[in-house]
């Protein structure tokens, strides 16, 4: 299979979905795609330009196993 990715107005919608519907599920698979695939994409791409440009800050294994284990216990407390 191929894969395409569609951009159009809100509008048509409707329409292209009852066309894309009219084929079978072996002949087309509709794949809705995240909807925040555009931002996280900036994001990514911004951090990539960091590494790149020698910006980026990089943590240890045991430094970020010390960070998650904050995250955890802030996110415990908040549930309590």
């Amino acid at each position: 299979m191929e894969v395409i990715r569609l951009e159009f107005q809100p509008q048509i919608k409707d329409k292209i979905l009852e066309f894309l519907n009219s084929f079978s599920s072996e002949e087309l698979k509709i794949v809705r795609e995240d909807p925040f695939f555009e931002e996280n994409k900036k994001k990514l791409e911004a951090e990539l330009a960091n590494i790149k440009n020698g910006t980026a800050e990089f943590c240890s294994l045991d430094e970020l196993d010390l960070m998650m284990d904050e995250i955890f216990a802030e996110n415990d407390n908040k549930i309590k």
